[in-house]
C-alpha cells in the first residue's frame, strides 16, 4: 500500500497553533482509530512531545517468500565467473568446450542455419506436438530407422523443451495417468531428477547404483532395489553416460537389469542426454533403449540435443513413448499434447529445424557424425591424460584407474563435500558438492594443475 507521511516538526506546530484544537486520544474518531491501527504491521507509532500519530509502512505482499537457494549446477558458473585468479576452472555445468576452454559451435549447425536463411522460412507457429520432420528423425535417430516400433507407428513422439522439459511432460502425464505411481531414481542422479517429479506430484525413491567403495556400480544393490520396488513403478535409467558418475551398466548387465523389470512389471524411463557424444557412436549409445525395445518393452524416453549438436540454449528434445499398439500411441499421443497445450502451448522452432535439417540429410548428418567423434575423441585424451596425471603425481599407491572406466563428459572423483570445497577454496576449481567434475570444460593443458587440486584434496581434507 502507499506509505502516509506527516512530517512531525512542521505537522505538530500546525496542529499546536491551530484552532480549534484537535485533540489525539480521548473519544474523538481520530484517536480511536490510531489506536486501532497501532497493532497493524502496517503502521509505525512516532511520537514527538505531546503528539502521537500513526505513520503508514510499506509491506510487501510477498513479505513471507523466503529467498531461493543458488541452483547447485548453474549457481557454480556464477560462483566462477566472480573469481578473478587466472587460474580458476569451471568443471561444473556440462558443456563441451574446445582445447582453449571456449564455447563450440558445430560447424554443422551453422551449415543448418545458413539453409534455413537461404529458404526464408517463416516463424509461425508450430503445432502442439512439434515440427512433424524433427519428432520424424528424432524417433528414427533413438530406435533406428528400421526398428519395427518406428515402423507400424507405435511410438508417440513428441518435441518438448530439451530433455529437461520432456522429463517434466512425461512427469505430468504418469500424475494424471499413473495416479500413486512411484518413479525410482538412481543414487546419485541429476540433480535436476529430483525437482522435476517434486513439482510433477510424483512420489519417487532411489535405488542404489554408486559403490562409494569402489567408485563404480553397485550392481547387486541397484537389482536387490529394483525387485523391492512396488510392481508397476517407473524405473528412471541413464541411457548411456550416467550422470553424474560416468558409470555405464555392461551389455550383460543391461540384459539382467530389463529381465527384472519384466519380471516385476515395471515400466522403463530413459534419460538420454548424450546420445553419439559419450562413445562418438550413435548406434552404441542408443544400444540400452534398442534392447528394451527389442524385448517388446512400453517405455518412456527423453531425449535432448543439448550435447551433442551443441544447441544448449535452443532447448530441443523430445518425449518419445513405446506403446504395444498404434492405436495405443495415438491415444498417448493425444494426451501428451493436452498436457503440453496449458503448460506451454507449443515448442519453438528454431532448434527442431536444425535437427531436422542435419539428421535428414545425408551429408550433414555424416559430418556431424564425423564432429561429434572429434568431440568425444577430445574428452577421452583428457580422461586418459588426467589419470596418467594423478598416476604420475600420486605417491600413495592409490589407483585412480576408476576415471577411465568411466564414460562420457563427467567424471565422479569421489570427493566428498569438504574435498570439493577445497578444489574450489584453494585452487579455484568449481565444481559441484558431490564430487563430479565435467571434462568437457578441461584442456590437456590444465590437467596437471587439476591432478595437483585432487591429490591435495583427496589427501589432506577428510
Amino acid at each position: 500500500m502507499a506509505s502516509t507521511t506527516l512530517p512531525l516538526a512542521s505537522g505538530a506546530s500546525a496542529i499546536c497553533n491551530s484552532k480549534p484544537k484537535i485533540r489525539f486520544g480521548g473519544s474523538s474518531n481520530v484517536g480511536h482509530l490510531l489506536r486501532k491501527e497501532r497493532n497493524s504491521p502496517l503502521f509505525t507509532t512516532l511520537s514527538t512531545g505531546r503528539i502521537t500519530m500513526a505513520v503508514a509502512v510499506n509491506v510487501s505482499r510477498f513479505e513471507s517468500i523466503p529467498m531461493a537457494p543458488p541452483d547447485p549446477i548453474l549457481g557454480v558458473s556464477e560462483a566462477f565467473k566472480a573469481d578473478t585468479n587466472s587460474a580458476k576452472l569451471n568443471l561444473g555445468v556440462g558443456a563441451y568446450r574446445t582445447e582453449e576452454l571456449q564455447p563450440y559451435v558445430l560447424n554443422v549447425v551453422k551449415k543448418a542455419e545458413t539453409l534455413m536463411l537461404e529458404r526464408g522460412e517463416n516463424k509461425e507457429y508450430l503445432p502442439i506436438e512439434g515440427l512433424a520432420a524433427f519428432n520424424k528423425v528424432t524417433a528414427e535417430l533413438l530406435f533406428g530407422a528400421d526398428n519395427p516400433v518406428v515402423q507400424q507407428g507405435k511410438v508417440a513422439t513428441i518435441q518438448g523443451l530439451s530433455g529437461t522439459g520432456s522429463l517434466r511432460l512425461a512427469g505430468a502425464f504418469i500424475e494424471r495417468y499413473f495416479p500413486g505411481a512411484k518413479v525410482l531414481l538412481s543414487s546419485p542422479s541429476w540433480g535436476n531428477h529430483k525437482n522435476i517429479f517434486n513439482d510433477s506430484r510424483v512420489p519417487w525413491s532411489e535405488y542404489r547404483y554408486y559403490d562409494p567403495k569402489t567408485v563404480g556400480l553397485d550392481f547387486d544393490g541397484m537389482i536387490s532395489d529394483i525387485k523391492e520396488a512396488p510392481e508397476g513403478s517407473f524405473i528412471l535409467l541413464h541411457g548411456c553416460a550416467h550422470n553424474p558418475t560416468g558409470i555405464d551398466p555392461t551389455p550383460e548387465q543391461w540384459e539382467k537389469i530389463a529381465d527384472v523389470i519384466q519380471e516385476k512389471n515395471h515400466i522403463p524411463f530413459f534419460d538420454v542426454a548424450y546420445q553419439g557424444f559419450a562413445s562418438g557412436s550413435l548406434d552404441a549409445d542408443a544400444s540400452s533403449v534398442r534392447l528394451f525395445t527389442a524385448r517388446g518393452m512400453e517405455l518412456f524416453v527423453a531425449q535432448s540435443y543439448s550435447k551433442n549438436l551443441g544447441l544448449y540454449a535452443e532447448r530441443i528434445g523430445a518425449l518419445n513413448v513405446v506403446s504395444s499398439s498404434a492405436d495405443a500411441a495415438a491415444r498417448v499421443k493425444s494426451q501428451l499434447k493436452r498436457l503440453a497445450r496449458p503448460m506451454y502451448s507449443n515448442p519453438p522452432i528454431h532448434g527442431a529445424r536444425i535437427v531436422a535439417n542435419v539428421v535428414g540429410d545425408p551429408v550433414l548428418f555424416n559430418e556431424w557424425k564425423e564432429e561429434m567423434e572429434l568431440m568425444a575423441g577430445r574428452i577421452k585424451n583428457v580422461r586418459q591424460k588426467l589419470f596418467d596425471s594423478l598416476s604420475a603425481k600420486d605417491k600413495s599407491g592409490k589407483d585412480w584407474s576408476f576415471i577411465l572406466r568411466q564414460i562420457g563428459m563427467f567424471s565422479f572423483t569421489g570427493l566428498n563435500k569438504a574435498q570439493s570445497d577445497n578444489m574450489t577454496d584453494k585452487w579455484h576449481v568449481y565444481m559441484t558438492k558431490d564430487g563430479r567434475i565435467s571434462l568437457a570444460g578441461l584442456s590437456l593443458a590444465k590437467c596437471e594443475y587439476l591432478a595437483d587440486a585432487i591429490i591435495d584434496s583427496f589427501h589432506n581434507v577428510s
